[in-house]
């Protein structure tokens, strides 16, 4: 995060927050908080180290809600649902976007936030008769000024067909928000095929990866990343320093590597 401002007072005496300028966000797929092949549940683990990457806004993957099993077979697993337990204190708001339903509970995508979450909504992108997937948006309001930003965490679908009309909604979503608007889309997109970029560019979004090296990050197999599936798009902000978080202990909480990147308003 920048550094902030002094702060201010009003002429009756109260404190005006420092506004804010740049912003740190992180995204990752926690595999519902087990390791790859779901050989150990690390939840734990996986909160302190994304804690020691103090971003301001985590995008979130495949999160439980609920469960009723794993807490009988799991002596850690939280008395909360996963994305409350990830945010901790760090994070004092959080949205949750509920995808997958099934007779032992749920999972979806989440949006952990130092920020005020003003307004949050789950669009339903399932295709038909197959995967469960959401697009979570969030408008967030940064402090001092006010300035919104919308922050949508994805997870796209493993069929090409189902992705290009899941971010054909993606698209229309996009066309309903203002030009101006700060926008962030970030998360798991099962993109191996690269074939996003074209696709969302009309929208006006920029993959920050792209920008910076020419090509969306590898990211999965998180132990020896090759396919380039987690990406993260802005429109109407600056993007500096996209980082893939690939060693340890990043390398052994997740079969996805977690992507960060500084934004600048």
């Amino acid at each position: 995060m920048s550094i902030p401002e002094p702060v201010g007072f009003t002429d009756e005496g109260s404190v005006v927050a420092p506004s804010v300028r740049s912003f740190t966000v992180l995204t990752v797929n926690t595999h519902k908080g087990f390791t790859a092949l779901n050989r150990r549940f690390i939840l734990p683990e996986l909160r302190e180290a994304v804690r020691s990457v103090a971003a301001d806004v985590v995008f979130l993957q495949e999160v439980h809600g609920t469960h009723e099993h794993h807490p009988k077979r799991y002596s850690n697993w939280p008395t909360m649902p996963q994305y409350e337990f990830l945010a901790d204190s760090l994070w004092p708001q959080f949205a949750y976007g509920r995808n997958a339903v099934y007779p032992e509970g749920d999972h979806g995508n989440a949006l952990l936030s130092k920020f005020q979450i003003i307004r949050h909504d789950n669009l339903d992108v399932s295709i038909s008769g197959h995967e469960n997937r959401g697009l979570l948006h969030c408008v967030l309001r940064l402090p001092g000024d006010g300035v919104e930003v919308h922050a949508i965490c994805v997870h796209l679908g493993l069929r090409e067909s189902h992705r290009n009309a899941q971010l054909q909604l993606l698209g229309q979503r996009l066309a309903e928000l203002p030009k101006d608007a700060p926008v962030i889309v970030a998360g798991d997109f099962n993109d191996w095929r690269q074939r996003a970029d074209a696709l969302l560019k009309p929208c006006g979004l920029r993959e920050v990866f792209a920008e910076h090296h020419g090509k969306p990050a590898r990211s999965f197999p998180a132990r020896l990343p090759t396919l380039r599936l987690d990406r993260i798009y802005v429109r109407n902000l600056k993007a500096s320093q996209p980082k893939v978080l690939a060693n340890r202990p990043w390398s052994h909480l997740s079969d996805h590597a977690p992507l960060s990147v500084e934004i600048e308003l």
